[in-house]
């Protein structure tokens, strides 16, 4: 795998295979443009959006198979975006749902699940942690809903 140097850091890219589609979910502008620019260095392309409605709305006009989503978020929290994504079911696509939180307490993790996410990333973003997380899931049917421990 190659190495790429982000921010400083050198890091495995993890890019291979079909690419995949991510959204990313995120409110404040600053943290949109890094996350951004870790995915786009590590060889990954994102579209962006910054409230939950917004998030809807895009997995309705296109199939996504990561959704990187910040709990916090305004017109509708990334719990309340999880459950109406599995709600909806297939007709949202059913990505692999990534909850991105400053909120790393025991109890914030059951909650991301029970709401019907995948998997769970700390804030600051570490880049080897993005990188890994999504690696995790690339080349794999993201079609099925499985839970990952988290």
């Amino acid at each position: 795998m190659p190495v790429v140097k982000v921010m400083g850091f050198r890091v495995m890219s993890f890019t291979g295979g079909s690419p995949l589609r991510i959204l990313l979910a995120e409110a404040d502008p600053s943290n949109q443009k890094v996350l951004l620019m870790i995915l786009k260095r590590l060889g990954y392309a994102a579209d962006a959006v910054g409230d939950g409605i917004s998030v809807l709305h895009a997995l309705e006009q296109k199939q996504y198979d990561i959704l990187l989503v910040n709990i916090m978020m305004p017109e509708m929290d990334g719990f309340t975006v999880a459950q109406e994504i599995r709600k909806r079911g297939p007709a949202l696509g059913l990505p692999k749902i990534i909850a991105v939180t400053t909120y790393v307490f025991p109890d914030s993790r059951k909650r991301c699940i029970d709401a019907g996410m995948d998997d769970f990333i700390a804030k600051p973003v570490r880049v080897d942690d993005l990188a890994r997380m999504l690696a995790k899931y690339q080349g794999k049917d993201l079609s099925q809903k499985s839970k990952s421990k988290i």
